[in-house]
């Protein structure tokens, strides 16, 4: 699509302040490595860091099996209960997939559609990071989540990370997934309901906007917050949100024995690098991602996909 066309869409889907601010963020940052984002420097956009980790490996003779636990997927099932949330609501079932790079991580995302037909949801969420560069072409990145989404049931609601650019906004939104960008929707059942919002990416280009996504959320029902980055736990937690699903930590990606990582890349506590954690009132869940960035391996830390359960507090146990 054309870079002309493309930015009109954008214009009239976001709004011409939105789609035009994040555009010049993207030109002036794409691919800087200091002084953007909340971390001061991004390991990630320095130049030949993928070919520095590989060497490593390769010497360390780790590299090979590295590429294997980047493709053994597991499923996790995570308990989600609330005072808030609507009877109705009792065992509604989200699918969360997460931290995709499937233009860098064709095998597990080959994984991800072996084990789709075999399980039972009723949305599908992404937290962000499809491509697997931070800048750069996203065709092949499109192409790969064009044969994910054609497995997912309806409907699949995402979220950008900070390797994605909004441009691809247009194509993700042609193959049915609505796209969350400081923006809320409703989701009813049997006359009750719940509301998903979701942010802008908060981690790099820092275009997030938690009080518009909860602007028409009423303070007594249960709301649902995407975001790639949990590092906005705090704000999402006062602005009343009861859940809080994120990626982008990759759980370390590259961990010691025990799942201990190395590195989040994130501005948090670690306990919240991965897993189920709560914080006042929310709930929140870190995914570890399906994906691989920079390097195409993992080490104790396998990908994943999380089906996350709705309960009422009343029927919790």
């Amino acid at each position: 699509m054309p870079p002309d066309e493309i930015r009109e869409k954008l214009e009239k889907r976001l709004g011409r302040f939105h789609a035009r601010q994040r555009l010049g963020i993207e030109v002036d940052h794409e691919a800087q490595i200091f002084g953007q984002g909340l971390k001061f420097f991004n390991f990630e956009n320095l130049p030949f860091s993928h070919q520095i980790i590989e060497t490593v490996l390769k010497l360390s003779g780790l590299y090979v099996q590295g590429k294997r636990n980047a493709a053994k997927l597991a499923v996790r099932r995570n308990e989600v209960a609330s005072d808030r949330i609507p009877t109705a609501f009792g065992g509604f079932a989200i699918l969360h997939l997460s931290d995709l790079h499937a233009d860098m991580s064709e095998p597990a995302i080959a994984r991800v559609i072996e084990r789709l037909p075999h399980l039972n949801y009723d949305i599908c969420v992404l937290t962000g990071d499809y491509r697997g560069k931070t800048f750069g072409p996203f065709e092949a990145c499109l192409a790969g989540i064009a044969r994910l989404r054609a497995a997912i049931k309806d409907p699949v609601y995402g979220v950008l990370g900070n390797h994605d650019t909004i441009r691809m906004v247009p194509a993700l939104e042609g193959m049915g997934i609505r796209m969350l960008l400081n923006e809320c929707t409703v989701i009813e059942r049997e006359e009750e309901r719940i509301h998903l919002a979701g942010i802008d990416d908060a981690h790099f280009y820092r275009v997030d906007n938690i009080e518009k996504a909860a602007s028409s959320i009423p303070h007594d029902e249960f709301s649902i917050l995407l975001s790639h980055t949990p590092e906005i736990y705090s704000q999402a937690a006062h602005a009343g949100f009861g859940l809080l699903l994120a990626g982008h930590t990759h759980g370390g990606q590259i961990c010691l024995p025990g799942g201990i990582p190395i590195t989040l890349d994130s501005v948090l506590p670690r306990a919240f690098g991965a897993g189920a954690w709560k914080y006042g009132q929310m709930a929140g869940y870190t995914s570890v991602g399906i994906g691989s960035s920079v390097v195409p391996v993992r080490f104790n830390c396998p990908p994943e996909i999380t089906l996350h359960y709705l309960r009422p507090a009343k029927s919790a146990a």
